[in-house]
């Protein structure tokens, strides 16, 4: 069993479950976690888009979390394994190094900080990744 990706599977896992935490106590956690006001506001009003966007990352997550689990060797080998650790480590990467220019300048409604620390999340969760595909190319 891979370490790394064992951490990814678990990470991707708790990220999915903070998630689920905004669509059920609302407001308070998309603002905490940086969402945005708007998203914050339609939340509380009762609009159904946050649960669908949230939903959404959500099971984005939980499919990422599964094909980290896969290849580190906890469950089935699923599909086109490769191909999903190189794309799953690759949006991480990307979302993470292309949101720091966005901490200077705030976009979508978003704040600063948000953009600082989301950023910084996503790079450490695509370097982890990144190290776990690496260790396990060989035999994924």
């Amino acid at each position: 069993m891979n370490t790394m990706l064992l951490l990814a599977a678990t990470l991707n896992a708790l990220a999915a479950l903070l998630h689920v935490g905004c669509i059920v106590f609302g407001g308070p956690w998309y603002r905490f976690f940086g969402a945005g006001e708007h998203m914050a506001q339609m939340a509380e009003s009762g609009s159904l888009r946050p649960t669908l966007i949230t939903s959404g990352i959500i099971v984005v997550l939980l499919m990422w979390s599964a094909y980290a689990a896969s290849a580190a060797g906890l469950i089935i080998k699923l599909p086109l394994l490769k191909v999903a650790l190189v794309a799953i480590t690759g949006v991480f990467l990307l979302r993470g190094l292309v949101g720091f220019a966005f901490v200077a300048s705030p976009a979508m409604g978003n704040s600063a900080v948000f953009w600082f620390w989301s950023s910084l999340i996503c790079t450490a969760l695509g370097l982890v990744h990144l190290t776990g595909t690496i260790q396990r190319w060989s035999v994924l």
